[in-house]
C-alpha cells in the first residue's frame, strides 16, 4: 500500500563540503543531531522523451535508507512536493502506473538514469527536542542509462520537518547564504543528472512570437497540460482536483471554437466533442458536489422550528450514494481508453499544430476580433431571454446565456497576455454576468432536487414542509438573481468595453 508525504525542501551547492558552517548558530535551532552515513541507491524511470522529466515529476526504486521503495514526486510549488511511496517490488506498482497514466498514456517507462548517493545527516531541532528539519550533505555520482555519461557533485538538501513552521527553513537559508552557500541552479538531483549526463528534454517548438498563433498555441499547451496535470490529482481524491480539471476542459473546448480562424476546425473539432465528453463525464461529480453543498447550507439556514422530520438524514443519504456513484463515474473516464485516445489527440495537435493563415498574423488584432464575436453572441442571447416573460423558456434561454457568457470570459482570458488591462476588464464584467447567470440556474437545479426530497419524504411517510420551504426560498433568490441581471449586462455591454478591445 502506497503513502503519501509533503515534501518541503530547498538545495544548496556545495562545492566545498569543509566549507558547511555550524549549524547550531542557525536561529531557533537549539541542537544539532548527528544520524551518520547512509548509501543511497535510486534507479529514475523515465520515458524515452523524457515525458516525466519535462513536467517536473520523478519516479525512483530506490534502496538503502529509512524509505527503500518506489518514489514518485509530484510538483506542488516551488519547493514542494508529494512523494507517494509504495513497498519495493520488481516492476512499477499498480498504484502509481495509474497516477502516471495520464502523462505516459500506452507507452512504457524504462531506467534513464542511476544516482548513488552519501547520504550525511543531521537533525536541527528545537530547545524541546523536536525534529525542525533534516539537513543532509549529498555526495551524488550519476551515470545515465543505455550508454550516456556520468557526473558527480556535492549538494545540501534542507527539508522540513512535518508540521514544522516554514519559517526554519528561511532560517537556515540565511545562515547559509552568510557562510557563502548558494541555491542550487537545478530543481532536483534528477534535473541536475540529465543536464550533466546528455540533456534534458527538449522544449517544442512553435510559431514565431507575437503572432496569433503563438498566443493560441500557448493557451492550449496551458489547459492541456491542467487537465494531464489534474489527472492524477482526481485520482488521489485531492480537493476540488475534479472541479479544476473540468474547467480546464471546458476553457480548452472553448479556446478550440472562438479561435476557428488560428486552427483548422476539421482537426479541432473531434478534439472539442471528446473535451465536451470528459467535462460531462467529470461533471456529474462536480455537479453533485456543488448541489449537496448547497442543499446543505440551505437548510443549516433554517430556524429550528422549520426543520420537521429526518430532513438531515435524508440529505445525507442522498449526498453519499450519488457521491460515490459520482466518483466511480469520473474514474472510469479517466481509466478508459477514450480518454487516452484524447490526451493522444491533444499531443499531436501540439506537436503538429493545424495552422491557419490567421495564426501568423498580429496576435492582438486577431484575439481582438475573436473576443468581440464571442461578445456579440453573448449580447444575442441575453437580450433573447431577457425579452422573454418568466418561466421555463426563460430559465432555458438564460442557461443558454449563461454558456455564451462562460465562453465569451475563457476568451477574454486567453487574450489577456496579449491584449492586457483591456481583456482584464472585459473578462471581468462578464464574469459578473456569468456568476449571475450560473446562481440562477443552479436555483433551477436545487429546486429540481427539491422536488424530488419532498417526493421521497412524502412517499417514506415523512413530512414534506422543510423541502417545500427550501423551494420557495430558492425560487425567491431565483428571481432575484433575474433582477440583477440588466444592470450587470448594463455594465459588461458598456460601450467603452467593447471599444477597448479594438484593434
Amino acid at each position: 500500500m502506497e503513502d503519501t508525504k509533503r515534501e518541503i525542501e530547498r538545495k544548496y551547492e556545495a562545492a566545498d563540503p569543509s566549507t558547511v558552517p555550524d549549524l547550531t548558530g542557525i536561529r531557533g535551532v537549539a541542537a544539532v543531531r548527528d544520524e551518520g552515513v547512509m548509501e543511497l541507491d535510486a534507479v529514475y524511470y523515465d520515458t524515452p522523451d523524457l515525458r516525466l522529466a519535462a513536467d517536473s515529476l520523478t519516479l525512483r526504486r530506490r534502496t538503502g535508507g529509512s524509505d527503500a521503495g518506489w518514489h514518485l514526486k509530484l510538483p506542488v510549488a516551488p519547493g514542494v512536493r508529494d512523494e507517494i511511496r509504495a513497498p519495493l517490488s520488481r516492476t512499477l506498482p499498480d498504484s502509481l502506473a495509474g497516477l502516471l497514466r495520464s502523462r505516459v498514456r500506452h507507452d512504457d517507462v524504462a531506467p534513464v538514469v542511476r544516482l548513488h548517493s552519501s547520504r550525511d545527516v543531521r537533525h536541527l531541532l528545537d530547545e524541546d527536542g523536536t525534529l525542525l528539519a533534516e539537513f543532509s550533505l549529498d555526495t551524488v555520482r550519476a551515470e545515465r542509462l543505455a550508454g550516456g555519461g556520468k557526473a558527480a557533485w556535492t549538494e545540501i538538501e534542507v527539508e522540513l520537518a512535518d508540521d514544522a513552521d516554514p519559517a526554519v527553513l528561511d532560517a537556515v537559508e540565511k545562515h547559509l547564504k552568510k557562510a557563502g552557500v548558494r541555491p542550487a541552479d537545478s530543481p532536483s538531483k534528477l534535473a541536475r543528472a540529465l543536464a550533466e549526463t546528455g540533456g534534458g528534454p527538449s522544449p517544442a517548438p512553435g510559431p514565431a512570437a507575437g503572432t496569433a498563433g503563438a498566443a493560441v498555441l500557448a493557451y492550449v499547451r496551458e489547459q492541456t497540460d491542467a487537465i494531464v496535470a489534474y489527472d492524477p490529482a482526481v485520482r488521489r481524491d485531492l480537493p476540488d482536483a475534479v472541479h479544476k480539471m473540468r474547467v480546464a476542459t471546458r476553457r480548452l473546448r472553448s479556446a478550440l471554437k472562438t479561435f476557428r480562424k488560428v486552427l483548422d476546425r476539421a482537426v479541432t473539432d473531434p478534439i472539442g466533442e471528446e473535451l465536451k465528453w470528459l467535462a460531462g463525464e467529470l461533471g456529474v461529480a462536480r455537479d453533485e458536489e456543488v448541489l449537496q453543498e448547497r442543499l446543505a447550507a440551505r437548510l443549516d439556514a433554517l430556524p429550528d422550528t422549520l426543520r420537521l422530520g429526518p430532513v438531515h438524514a435524508r440529505l445525507r443519504i442522498r449526498g453519499t450514494s450519488r457521491a460515490e456513484a459520482a466518483r466511480r463515474t469520473a474514474l472510469a473516464a479517466l481509466d478508459s481508453e477514450r480518454h487516452l485516445a484524447l490526451l493522444d489527440r491533444l499531443a499531436a495537435l501540439l506537436a503538429d499544430p493545424p495552422l491557419r493563415k490567421a495564426a501568423g498574423h498580429d496576435a492582438a488584432e486577431v484575439l481582438a476580433r475573436a473576443v468581440r464575436k464571442d461578445f456579440d453572441r453573448l449580447s444575442h442571447r441575453i437580450d433573447r431571454a431577457l425579452a422573454l416573460d418568466p418561466g421555463p423558456d426563460r430559465d432555458l434561454a438564460l442557461h443558454e446565456a449563461r454558456k455564451a457568457a462562460k465562453r465569451a470570459r475563457y476568451a477574454g482570458e486567453a487574450a489577456r497576455p496579449t491584449l492586457g488591462k483591456p481583456a482584464k476588464r472585459f473578462t471581468r464584467r462578464v464574469k459578473a454576468v456569468q456568476s449571475c447567470l450560473g446562481d440562477h440556474q443552479d436555483s433551477v437545479v436545487t429546486r429540481e432536487a427539491l422536488r424530488e426530497l419532498a417526493v421521497r419524504a412524502h412517499a417514506a411517510g415523512e413530512s414534506a414542509f422543510t423541502w417545500g420551504v427550501l423551494y420557495g426560498r430558492e425560487a425567491a433568490a431565483g428571481e432575484a438573481r433575474q433582477r440583477e441581471l440588466p444592470e450587470l449586462w448594463e455594465r459588461a455591454s458598456a460601450p467603452d468595453i467593447r471599444a477597448a478591445l479594438s484593434h
